[in-house]
């Protein structure tokens, strides 16, 4: 299918010589969303995106319920697209390509925007290119700014926990990962059990506004090792166990200031030992001290530099980036995230990895399969896998 993750064909080579639009669709969990994005020697330029949210009907379930999700994205995926063809203002004929997320994710999502990006493909005659989910959050930060490769990423969502070097399009490693669950998930897990509701994260970071975590002593996970992998599990179980000794309004505030400090304290330890494995490995990388804001602007004037990208739905808590920012100026790291907007599961970034991908003759074939797991570092995932007993669905990270 010409998708190899982690191959060094992959890397980046070369400039954009051309313009190229692509429509990117995105349906892997609880969003179903279509975007059109083109991508010149010029920058990367937005034309829509387009998102509808099932917020509202899983709300009542306290988290997402695969068979509602995937019925959705059948109800709403041809409307939403034609929407997004709409506010970008081009037919279907002006199109270079369709992208589609083929994984991972809820598979029966998965398989409804891989089967109408198909669908696409033939009618107009278009290549198809099937796109990794998360290699869509791993490019986002583009979205937003110029972006050059390489950089040290740190994806952090609801179902993913990551630090990658990320070399170029399709040519990525994996540092470290979480050996049970994501902080994002921490995040929604926690919330319900103190009765904040869905979705739990953007809930109790309002909350944490008002308390005061140093009242609470929450666990620090993985204190012996010294690798860059993640653990959230005993977090998650002893902020639940707190939750049910809450009595007060302040209580709660308190204890999602304290929960919010523990996620971002994780984060930004096994990123700090990422940092510093990679300005070791890579001696040709300039410090960015000086050109913090603009990255890009300094790469250009004095050669490389070290940037870290933070990329996910985490990425948009304000505590999580901020202590990030600051790690990465302490060791001498630009710091980018994407706007907002894209950090949150959205099809701009699935059009953009797809653009990349074409631009470089990467494409899929039609029989192309969705797949529920789908590690960017296939090979490392296969050889050293964190889950031991992956199953018939392959390594999980």
């Amino acid at each position: 299918m010409g998708a190899d993750y982690s191959s060094e064909a992959g890397a980046a080579t070369g400039a954009q010589t051309r313009s190229l639009t692509v429509l990117g669709l995105e349906t892997s969990c609880d969003e179903t969303a279509a975007s059109v994005v083109r991508l010149s020697p010029d920058g990367v330029e937005v034309l829509s995106s387009v998102i509808h949210s099932q917020i509202d009907d899983h709300a009542a379930y306290g988290g997402v319920v695969p068979e509602i999700a995937a019925r959705s994205h059948v109800e709403m995926i041809d409307g939403v697209t034609r929407r997004a063809m709409a506010e970008a203002g081009i037919g279907f004929d002006a199109l270079d390509g369709v992208a589609a997320t083929a994984g991972p994710g809820l598979v029966g999502g998965v398989m409804v925007g891989l089967g109408y990006g198909k669908a696409v493909a033939l009618a107009r005659g278009l290549p198809l290119i099937a796109v990794n989910h998360l290699e869509g959050h791993a490019v986002s930060a583009r979205l937003g700014a110029e972006t050059t490769y390489p950089f040290l990423l740190l994806l952090v969502s609801g179902g993913h926990c990551q630090l990658l070097e990320v070399r170029g399009i399709g040519d990525m490693s994996r540092l470290g990962t979480t050996i049970d669950d994501a902080a994002g998930e921490a995040f929604d897990k926690i919330a319900k059990t103190m009765g904040l509701g869905y979705p739990g994260g953007p809930a109790l970071e309002r909350l944490a506004e008002t308390g005061d975590g140093s009242r609470f002593d929450l666990p620090r996970a993985l204190l012996g090792r010294k690798d860059c992998d993640f653990s959230f599990s005993g977090l998650k179980t002893a902020a639940s166990r707190l939750a049910a000794t809450c009595e007060t309004d302040q209580d709660r505030a308190d204890l999602a200031d304290a929960v919010q400090t523990a996620i971002a304290r994780q984060l930004a330890e096994r990123s700090e030992r990422a940092m510093v494995a990679y300005a070791e490995a890579h001696p040709e990388l300039e410090r960015a001290d000086g050109a913090l804001k603009q990255p890009s602007a300094a790469r250009e004037a004095i050669g490389l530099q070290r940037l870290f990208v933070v990329a996910g739905g985490v990425a948009a808590n304000k505590t999580v980036r901020l202590t990030l920012e600051t790690l990465a100026t302490k060791h001498g790291f630009a710091f980018m995230a994407p706007p907002l907007v894209y950090c949150t599961d959205n099809a701009a970034m699935i059009a953009l990895a797809g653009a990349e991908r074409l631009e470089k003759g990467m494409t899929s074939d039609i029989d192309v399969a969705a797949r529920p797991r789908w590690p960017l570092d296939e090979a490392r995932a296969n050889a050293d896998p964190v889950h031991k007993k992956t199953g018939r669905k392959g390594a999980k990270a």
